[in-house]
């Protein structure tokens, strides 16, 4: 029963995607996703580390390099001594990023290899064909390159919402309400006309998935079904309205634009607090929070006042919109870091509450729309002064406690101050600890310990005890000759494969080097790090971090100290391999073996330094401790910000005062309390009636989840190189009604839902449909595919085992990382389902589920063979039509044919056709094994069918 696999269609895919390179001559035109990852990632590094021996610039003044310029596509095609910059689509190939990687006899930039994450971007853009907006602007009049904010005023998205009349229409009795006419008005224009309303059946298989996620029952269905009453419809709306399922629905869309996640791709490093950000947006939603203060609470709800301990709590649960970004928390840059941060808070401010794509002015003005560099810069000034990240070897997200009720209030401080009093004591232990100086002995060590005296040498190195601290007999170092001639490697005997924490001891000062390239060679490849020995060691005084990697015992496990292309002395004491289940959450060693036993000989309590740590490790997991929330602080000292030169942090230009968009904004420039970051008036700003956009982009976006297709088909950018709205006189009419009844969106979804537009057909008048086969005049309904969570809890539904449990954390408090993490709790709703970075969930990634590292409006909706062989062959695919099976044999039904008709309504939300029912029948009766097995593969079937990933 198992669907073939369309094997002619497949192939004519896949010879289409993975067809001939690309050449300038017929080179798409670079989408808006595109033109911004080019313009955030790949210009940039262009303009710094190319342009000066690679551009037209370079030739004028005599000073270009073999012979190749970058400045375009057609100029990286054609290359220069050496053939082709780029094969576009082949990264591997491209002799671009082979320099770029540092493989082979020709290495660029000359001065230095790029990060890794900047040669990924460049893999990334090549993999993408090359697209390149420096090309199209010329070829595609539609966009406006240069925009000025004069100019800027009088496009569409940035003139105020006008409130015009809803037109006329020939057709007096269809119109359900003002939707509907403007809806009309532009089909009689085209001499069309909008397609048959639905049948109920279909009609609430529809509304079922737009506004709670699931389907109806088959009971439920032919409730609506037989309701005579006029309003029957308008009931069964507001009855989904108000089921808290309307909140876990349109939450995870708006998850979709905070890029919600519980963790980091670094490291895998989890949000143990992340949980709670999707609790308070399901909780708005079901509550019908005001937009307008939905918006004001994710960008500053800790500087609002609050009445109540609980108002508090979700208020500074809120601001975790803005803490929750994927940052590379290992940059040793602390102010490009924390640009970093500040760029990726503005660009889901921008896109997901404006639909602006500001962060493409962080080098320079907007190519296209009007944003100049100084409007990023006045953003970035207020967001700068709001503290996201505590800075350290590897940085770490805030967090802030949680206000408690009276109640819990004095056992909280009670227990707080048993904390407080013990580190006061490990600190002044500490403090007499003579760990900046004195020799410890490699025994002493944590882990797997691999001294200078046991590492094999290449080139002279000279043994020294003048710095005092160190591990062994002494150090080595250089003596600052023989660059590139010697090397140190240190190679461990690991008791397991596994994964471990690699630390480099050293003797620093100001006469070391402080950039010495140290790799790490593991079971995941090879990466190295640059370490600034100028700088005291940031662990103990002692060590620095590496990373985590992980090794197996076979394979490839040591690390290499080298003194090639460094200025200044190179030292090396030891490298430290520590298993990850001793290294604490916080970066120190847990107790070893020696510390247990003086804990135990003390009884638990003590003054050694060791048996204080194990007290009050024992303490912090006992007490009661107060909740935690992922926030944002206000930095002690606020700052203007001053235009960052090409992005470089370290190269300032002018002052940028912070302020707003100026070409979405009237009045006066903008006042900021003294000693505040402006955050609130930033939020002020933005949950504005008289802002343009806002308003604007939240209409659209329920338009989008409504319909599959919104009024703006970019729903995450309103600018020049997104699309004009389809019906710009109707997202205006939604905008200031939804402004003007209180920003309710449960108001908006109601008003939307209750037109015969929405109530309309997916089975358009044929004429429509040729006219308008895109369907941007919305004369018949969009078929649209049901989105990841949708179709597996739709499995879960049809199996009746889908849990009810409502919030709250979803994986094991005591979880370090997410590498492999497989969620294994119960049935419960996708919404609840752990996002980590490093491992979504099988069913959602499978079925296009929103990147989690970025705004997300407009969701994939792809066909591809991965989906067919997860219905056949995943475990949980398996198990639920085995559920379903079990349910439908444990009915009391009366035969076969009905078990059949109700295994169709269960599945596919209607019973089978004639041809249908004679294929199943012929299936079961053919059979003459388990039953259970029978139906399940009849269920497996239906899951697998087009009917069930479909809603008409």
């Amino acid at each position: 029963m198992r669907p073939a696999v369309p094997t002619l269609a497949l192939a004519g895919l896949l010879a289409a995607t993975v067809g001939p390179p690309l050449h300038a001559a017929d080179a798409p035109r670079p989408t808006p996703e595109q033109a911004e990852f080019f313009e955030r990632k790949i210009r940039p590094l262009l303009a710094e580390h190319c342009a000066q021996c690679h551009s037209a610039d370079a030739a004028k003044a005599g000073k270009l390099k073999a012979g190749l310029t970058l400045d375009s596509r057609d100029a990286l095609l054609a290359g220069g001594d050496s053939g082709p910059a780029v094969i576009p689509g082949k990264p591997a190939d491209s002799l671009l990023v082979q320099t770029l990687r540092y493989g082979g006899d020709v290495k660029m930039p000359p001065k230095g290899k790029l990060p890794d994450a900047a040669v990924a971007d460049f893999e990334k853009w090549v993999a993408m064909g090359v697209p390149d907006p420096r090309d199209a602007a010329a070829a595609a009049p539609k966009r406006q390159v240069g925009m000025s904010l004069e100019e800027g005023r009088n496009f569409w998205a940035y003139k105020p919402p006008v409130a015009a009349p809803p037109p006329a229409v020939k057709d007096a009795a269809w119109p359900a309400g003002d939707i509907d006419r403007f809806i009309l008005a532009r089909l009689e224009a085209k001499g069309l006309k909008p397609a048959a309303d639905a049948d109920r059946a279909t009609l609430a298989r529809r509304l079922y998935f737009a506004l709670i996620g699931l389907p109806p029952s088959p009971e439920e269905t032919d409730a609506f079904v037989r309701d005579a009453d006029p309003a029957a419809y308008e009931k069964l709306v507001d009855k989904l309205l108000a089921s808290p399922a309307f909140g876990e629905r349109w939450g995870r869309h708006w998850l979709d634009v905070a890029r919600y996640a519980e963790s980091v791709t670094l490291r895998g490093l989890v949000f143990k607090e992340g949980w709670r950000y999707r609790d308070y947006v399901i909780d708005s939603f079901n509550a019908d929070v005001p937009f307008d203060r939905f918006i004001t609470e994710q960008l500053a709800g800790d500087l609002l006042p609050a009445a109540t301990p609980a108002d508090r709590r979700r208020q500074l649960v809120a601001t975790a919109f803005l803490a929750m970004g994927n940052t590379n928390l290992e940059e040793q840059d602390k102010k490009q870091l924390r640009m970093d941060v500040v760029d990726e808070q503005l660009d889901v401010i921008s896109k997901g509450l404006l639909g602006q794509t500001v962060t493409c002015a962080r080098c320079h003005d907007h190519k296209f729309d009007p944003i100049p560099t100084r409007d990023y810069y006045s953003l970035a000034g207020i967001l700068r002064n709001a503290k996201a990240m505590e800075h350290s070897n590897v940085s770490k997200w805030v967090e802030v406690p949680l206000p408690a009720d009276p109640a819990d209030e004095a056992t909280f401080a009670r227990h707080e101050a048993e904390i407080e009093a013990l580190q006061a004591r490990i600190k002044a232990a500490k403090a007499k600890k003579p760990s900046a100086g004195g020799v410890l002995a490699a025994a002493d060590v944590p882990g797997v310990v691999v001294d200078d005296a046991q590492a094999m040498k290449v080139g002279e190195w000279k043994a020294s005890t003048t710095g005092k601290a160190y591990i062994g007999a002494g150090y080595v170092h250089d003596e600052n000759q023989g660059k590139g001639e010697k090397t140190l490697t240190f190679d461990p005997v690991l008791p397991k494969a596994g994964r471990y924490e690699v630390r480099l001891a050293y003797s620093p000062g100001p006469a070391r080097s402080n950039a010495v390239p140290v790799t790490v060679f593991s079971a995941e490849g090879e990466k190295t790090i640059p370490v600034d020995m100028k700088q005291p060691p940031p662990i103990e005084n002692r060590f620095v971090s590496l990373g985590l990697y992980r090794f197996e015992p076979k394979g490839q496990s040591f690390v290499i100290v080298s003194n090639e292309g460094t200025k200044g002395h190179v030292t090396a004491d030891a490298v430290a391999f520590i298993p990850i289940e001793d290294v604490d959450a916080a970066g120190g060693e847990k107790p070893a073996g020696n510390d247990a036993a003086a804990v135990a000989k003390a009884g638990g309590k003590g003054d050694t330094l060791a048996a204080m740590e194990a007290e009050l490790k024992k303490l912090q997991a006992a007490g009661s401790r107060r909740p935690m929330a992922m926030s944002v602080v206000e930095e002690k000292a606020v700052e203007e910000t001053r235009v960052h030169v090409r992005g470089n942090v370290h190269n300032l230009g002018e002052s940028a005062p912070r302020g707003f968009l100026r070409v979405a904004s009237s009045g006066p420039p903008p006042a900021f309390p003294k000693g505040q970051s402006g955050r609130l008036q930033l939020a002020e700003w933005v949950a504005s009636k008289d802002n343009p956009l806002t308003a604007r982009v939240a209409a659209n976006r329920a338009w989008h989840w409504l319909f599959g297709s919104g009024i703006v088909r970019t729903p995450d950018n309103f600018g020049t190189t997104g699309e004009a709205p389809s019906h710009p006189e109707l997202l205006d009419h939604l905008a200031l009604s939804f402004a003007a009844e209180g920003w309710s969106t449960k108001k908006l979804v109601r008003r939307i839902v209750l037109s015969r537009t929405f109530r309309q057909a997916a089975a358009g008048d044929p004429k429509g449909v040729a006219a308008d086969p895109e369907n941007r005049l919305f004369g018949h309904a969009n078929r649209q595919r049901l989105d990841a969570e949708c179709i597996r809890d739709a499995m879960l539904a049809a199996g009746g085992n889908l849990s009810a449990e409502r919030g709250g954390p979803t994986f094991p408090s005591g979880l370090a990382a997410d590498y492999n993490f497989k969620y294994k709790g119960p049935a419960r709703r996708s919404v609840y389902l752990p996002v980590f970075r490093n491992a979504v969930p099988d069913a959602l990634e499978a079925f296009d589920f929103a990147d989690p590292s970025t705004v997300t409006g407009r969701r994939n909706a792809s066909t591809v063979a991965p989906q067919a062989l997860f219905m056949m062959n995943n475990p949980f695919a398996v198990e639920q039509a085995q559920a379903a099976a079990v349910r439908v044999i444990g009915e009391k039904h009366g035969d076969d044919a009905t078990r059949v008709e109700r295994a169709y309504r269960l599945a596919l939300g209607r019973g089978p056709t004639t041809g249908e029912k004679a294929v199943a029948a012929h299936f079961i009766g053919g059979q003459s094994g388990d039953p259970k097995a029978t139906w399940a593969t009849l269920f497996q079937a239906l899951f697998a069918s087009a009917d069930f990933r479909y809603v008409d």
